[in-house]
């Protein structure tokens, strides 16, 4: 059953645009073992929106993170494919509930990192260039990336953000307002393990959790299916920093199964690389 919960997670990025259409009805919004975010308490929180023809509308498809005026970072499987046309997305920003009533932005620059293939094999990172730069206000501002030197240990407490699924198989009904928890760390060694324990048979003694990984969560509180691309921050010296992007886990919540993170300490040399040669 474990596995197949994996592999719903790992195709998660073609599949959610279809789950996540805006319909009252059965659309999952949420986060799990979490609460309403007050507008403006994450400003760096946005919406992945694809253009979905059965409903007529841009819906969302994933979460990502404010990183800059003009750049907004996410999971490299919440994107189609590596050579993905900017104008097939849009950003929601500023607003706490998914379809409030702004006006959505224009990417006009995709770029996933290279070395991404799937989810659960990491690098799972992309980066998108909004046409136009942001200002800073009270509901949206970019969020500080972590320094390489930042250690993330099981005494940290941290947040995660977004519009996902509330359970399994629960929806939070309208207005779709943004869900916030708070997780504990685990380490990746202890998180391996526990990994393992349910998937042996397929994995051997292979590292599951790869060092470009961070666990997060405990049973009731986790991130969910539509939490994609979204952020896990921690705060260290009187700042938020974006420590990890929602990737993959074992289904939602589950006993010992923590949900897991692309590491964005890792990748900071290569964000400020891509960032600089765009500019």
């Amino acid at each position: 059953m474990l596995w197949l919960l994996f592999l719903t997670l790992f195709l998660l990025g073609s599949s959610i645009a279809e789950t996540l259409a805006p319909n009252p009805e059965n659309e999952l919004v949420g986060i799990v073992g979490g609460h309403s975010a007050r507008q403006g308490k994450w400003p760096w929180q946005v919406s992945l929106r694809v253009y979905s023809y059965h409903w007529a509308s841009w819906a969302h498809i994933c979460g990502g993170s404010l990183i800059h005026p003009q750049w907004v970072l996410t999971a490299a499987h919440c994107i189609s494919r590596k050579d993905a046309d900017p104008s097939a997305y849009r950003i929601h920003a500023g607003n706490v509930y998914l379809y409030g009533g702004r006006a959505l932005l224009n990417v006009s620059r995709v770029i996933v990192h290279p070395e991404f293939v799937y989810a659960n094999l990491g690098a799972d990172i992309a980066l998108l260039q909004l046409s136009k730069a942001v200002d800073n206000t009270a509901y949206l501002r970019p969020v500080q990336l972590p320094s390489t030197s930042l250690t993330i240990t099981a005494e940290h407490r941290c947040w995660v953000t977004g519009w996902g699924a509330i359970s399994m198989y629960q929806s939070l009904p309208p207005p779709y307002r943004l869900q916030q928890v708070k997780v504990q760390v685990v380490e990746n060694e202890l998180c391996d393990h526990h990994y393992h324990e349910a998937s042996r048979h397929f994995h051997g003694d292979s590292k599951i959790i790869q060092d470009d990984m961070l666990c997060a969560g405990s049973e009731g509180r986790d991130s969910c299916y539509g939490d994609s691309g979204g952020p896990l921050v921690c705060r260290e010296n009187g700042s938020w920093n974006l420590v990890g992007i929602v990737s993959w886990g074992y289904g939602c919540a589950q006993r010992d199964f923590p949900g897991v993170y692309t590491r964005v300490q890792n990748y900071v040399p290569w964000i400020t690389q891509q960032i600089g040669r765009c500019s």
